[in-house]
């Protein structure tokens, strides 16, 4: 069961890398589609110039008989040596330079788009090479953790029955706790508009309170415990453990990252004394996360072939603690 764990804590780090890598490909992607919508701009108003000027040109060969134009038109090796030459003979008016000016703006900016272009393309392919390579870890790994949970098939059964009666257990609990909490509030709320002041210098300071949202959050999480674990999951048909704290407090309006180091970043840190319920709890070197539900006890997606679940903040969880955060 030890080896079992520490394969699921290396496959929760590729999943959660995995989610991070599909954010920046997504943002890539996003970035290609608005750079080829403004290189097709930049190179129709580059046909248009080119367009105006050879009709200029045209024109100033046909209608101007000095033999200077036809030097000008003939001895030009670039567009540059063109300007140049048409500048020194002095033989355009305000209107052409302008022309000729665009003409050399959009040609440059065509030139500068398709380089970006290159450079983005070579970056989405670089991350969809590395999102490859966190799938196929992903699945030997999983393979790996297959074929021992295999050998100790009979084992498992006996503890997936005693799990699930603990969980009924820490459902209950959870539950009851809820609707004590849903009792206390209105006396609480009554006691801290009688008198704010007092409530506050007690301590001598302002504690970080948990906002009014702390509360409905364990009871939206509470909705999902059975839900199975999914890999880059974050709706009700399967979630991962960013994906899990990420859909549930986006239903009080709250946007989080869907990667758990990142989620770390979010709020303001919690000492574990003071954790509250709707708190994030963090472990593994911020490769797992859970909502805290009290007691001691969270919701989390644990790994795969594992469901939304409560687990108590004991034994190895214990030992892997980061630290909380209040968002």
């Amino acid at each position: 069961m030890t080896q079992v764990q520490q394969l699921d804590s290396s496959l929760e780090r590729a999943v959660e890398a995995y989610d991070l890598a599909s954010q920046k490909l997504d943002r890539v992607r996003n970035d290609l589609k608005a750079n080829h919508a403004q290189l097709r701009i930049a190179k129709q108003s580059l046909h248009r110039a080119q367009k105006t000027l050879s009709a200029r040109l045209v024109s100033l060969y046909t209608t101007d008989g000095q033999n200077n134009s036809l030097e000008v038109l003939l001895g030009a090796t670039s567009l540059d040596d063109l300007v140049n030459r048409f500048d020194t003979a002095n033989r355009i008016s305000s209107q052409d330079t302008r022309v000729l000016g665009q003409v050399v703006k959009f040609n440059n900016e065509v030139k500068a788009r398709e380089v970006r272009l290159k450079h983005a393309k070579a970056e989405a392919a670089s991350l969809v090479r590395e999102r490859a390579a966190q799938r196929s870890s992903i699945q030997s790994q999983l393979s790996a953790r297959q074929s021992l949970l295999s050998s100790i098939r009979g084992q498992i059964a006996h503890l997936q029955a005693q799990e699930a009666v603990r969980q009924a257990q820490l459902r209950s609990e959870l539950t009851a706790r809820l609707h004590a909490q849903q009792l206390q509030a209105p006396a609480e709320a009554l006691t801290s508009a009688v008198s704010p002041i007092a409530a506050s210098s007690s301590s001598g300071s302002i504690g970080l309170a948990p906002p009014p949202t702390h509360s409905s959050v364990v009871a939206i999480a509470e909705r999902y415990l059975g839900v199975p674990y999914r890999w880059g999951g974050a709706s009700p048909s399967g979630f991962d453990c960013s994906g899990l704290t990420m859909y549930v407090f986006s239903q009080v309006g709250v946007s989080l990252p869907h990667n758990a180091a990142a989620q770390y970043g979010m709020g303001a840190p919690v000492s574990r004394d003071q954790l509250q319920p709707g708190d994030l709890v963090f472990f593994d070197g911020l490769g797992h996360v859970g909502i805290y539900v009290g007691g001691g006890s969270f919701i989390h997606a644990p790994h795969t072939g594992d469901v939304v679940k409560i687990s108590s903040m004991t034994g190895w969880y214990a030992s892997t603690y980061v630290g909380g955060r209040r968002i």
